[in-house]
């Protein structure tokens, strides 16, 4: 298909980019190279400059070359956000082993299952997580573990007050270092060579295991090769066209660990040699402003539901916001509202972009300074190809306009999942990556994301999509999140159930908002059941889990 909207808001971006034949980690030795001095990292008020990052990404990757790390080998990244993260990842890549990287909120339990799974016989961990890799250990591959503490970056006087108030830093350093095969990372970094030992790495072999629910909600990692991670960061710097080297300043909220964080935060940052502003709690909204105020980023990927706690922070007329250039949303719907009232704030342009951590993650978007279709994911990105097709038999192309399955092709998509050949038959198929989103296309080309296929509800016979109901309900002045479920009915099979947390200050009852839902939807759609809740469980990214919120109805339901 012609992609015709590329050239209507910017004649220059080719349709084809170019592809260096090079790893990903080559891109911090080229901007280390070309900008020695710009920002690469600002953690709470402490830079660190690309020559300075580089070196520490070389000393680590020597570091763990002397440990015994060969090329291929699985090392584990298990950090929250700060400059450790970037140091681990890339530090990992560059001494040729596979970054794996893994949340900071697991318990136990989801720790001992990713490593066992990687194989990851290496691990740099945050001395806070320590206590959970000592419990599970035994269970699992791990020859070494490495440990940081959060405070080995930060200014002086915060590291000293840190150290003061929170911790017995000579206690947890001789518990730690009592453990067999355990290391402290600046103990390594002193007696490591500046410089590792050349490896020699290609584009198709694989940077990073990234572990996602997929379409079938196992647990299994996405095997994405240095090639994919390049093309997408790559995509993500032709599409915001006007980025500027070594002047952009990145809101790095959204956890690192996550597909889209890597990739638009700290990869692209990496490529473009923009500073990546570390934010290390999201949720810390005063705090978030007055890094904004202060630093004066220029670009903020997010997800909606960090736009709606922007949006609703009530002393943001006393913070000067208007640095923000351009936003990218994803992992989630983007409601018309919240799009509408964060541009009314900021002047900035956001809009909604579409990925999946298979891809890279990004797939979509809408133009950043051109036609930009609220309540549409915009556009394939560069050298991406998309389409519909039935969900019967996923074969059978549709039009425009139809309901189907989007399927996706392009060079950021991954190579299958790790060691799960059935798996990766399911969702790779004839050179097609099977997303289980349900989507339709415009006669144009732009895509609207319907519902994903598992959350659809079927009520009655009839099909009801969940973001359909979600926007209309945002659109209530009362209410601040809302997020919609199918459960279990015994006369329609399922009913739609909302679950919404109101603005401070408001109290609605649940007819109020069914008798707004009633003048605004077809009453099919009508949800039968309202409950007020203070928050909605969401995941560190900040996507509501919609399936927690459905295993507590079966729970209430078994116990009645």
């Amino acid at each position: 298909m012609e992609k015709p909207w590329l050239n209507s808001y910017e004649p220059g971006v080719p349709h084809t980019l170019e592809y260096p034949d090079r790893p990903l980690h080559a891109n911090l030795e080229e901007t280390a190279r070309r900008y020695p001095d710009a920002t690469a990292t600002i953690f709470l008020e402490a830079t660190m400059t690309y020559r300075q990052l580089n070196e520490l990404v070389d000393r680590f990757a020597a570091a763990l070359q002397q440990l015994g790390v060969k090329k291929g080998d699985r090392v584990a990244v298990y950090t929250a956000n700060n400059p450790q993260f970037v140091i681990g990842y890339y530090g990992a890549l560059r001494a040729g082993a596979i970054a794996v990287s893994f949340n900071p909120l697991y318990a136990a339990r989801e720790v001992e299952h990713q490593l066992q799974d990687s194989g990851a016989e290496t691990m740099l961990v945050m001395s806070r997580f320590y206590p959970i890799v000592q419990k599970v250990r035994a269970n699992t591959p791990l020859k070494r573990v490495i440990v940081t503490n959060i405070k080995e970056y930060f200014p002086p006087l915060t590291k000293l007050l840190f150290t003061i108030a929170k911790e017995k830093s000579e206690g947890d350093r001789q518990n730690i270092s009592g453990d067999a095969n355990t290391y402290w990372l600046q103990d390594l970094m002193k007696t490591a060579p500046a410089k590792p030992k050349p490896v020699d790495i290609k584009p198709d072999d694989t940077a990073c295991l990234l572990y996602t629910g997929g379409t079938t909600g196992v647990p299994k990692a996405a095997e994405l090769t240095n090639a994919n991670m390049m093309a997408n960061a790559l995509m993500c710097r032709a599409w915001l066209h006007d980025i500027r080297d070594a002047q952009e300043v990145v809101i790095t909220a959204l956890p690192l660990y996550h597909s889209y964080g890597m990739t638009t935060c700290m990869n692209l940052s990496i490529l473009t040699a923009a500073a990546m502003l570390l934010i290390p709690n999201p949720r810390d909204i005063p705090g978030l402003m007055k890094s904004i105020s202060k630093h004066r980023p220029t670009l903020f990927p997010g997800v909606p539901t960090m736009y709606v706690a922007f949006n609703n922070f009530a002393d943001i007329g006393k913070y000067d916001v208007s640095s923000i250039r351009a936003c990218i949303s994803g992992a989630a719907g983007l409601p018309v509202e919240v799009q509408t009232r964060f541009q009314e704030l900021t002047g900035a342009r956001l809009v909604e972009g579409y990925g999946l951590s298979e891809a890279s993650p990004v797939t979509h978007a809408n133009p950043v300074f051109g036609d930009n279709r609220i309540g549409t994911i915009g556009v394939p990105w560069p050298d991406t190809e998309a389409k519909i097709v039935d969900l019967e038999t996923g074969k059978k192309e549709l039009p425009p306009g139809e309901i189907g399955e989007l399927i996706i092709q392009g060079p950021q998509v991954m190579k299958g999942y790790w060691q799960k050949p059935e798996e990766t038959a399911i969702a790779l198929r004839d050179g097609w990556l099977y997303t289980g989103d349900i989507a339709k296309m415009s006669e144009d080309g732009y895509f609207q994301i319907v519902d994903r296929k598992k959350d659809m509800i079927i009520a009655g016979g009839f099909n009801i999509y969940p973001r359909d109901v979600e926007e209309v309900l945002y659109e209530h002045p009362k209410i601040k999140e809302a997020v919609v479920a199918g459960i279990p009915d015994p006369r329609r099979g399922e009913t739609v159930k909302a679950y919404c947390v109101l603005k401070e200050g408001e109290t609605a009852t649940e007819e109020e908002i069914r008798d707004f839902c009633r003048d605004n939807m077809a009453r099919y759609k009508v949800p039968t059941m309202v409950e007020f809740r203070s928050e909605l469980p969401k995941t560190i990214v900040g996507k509501v889990l919609r399936r927690i919120l459905v295993e507590e109805e079966k729970k209430k339901s078994e116990k009645q």
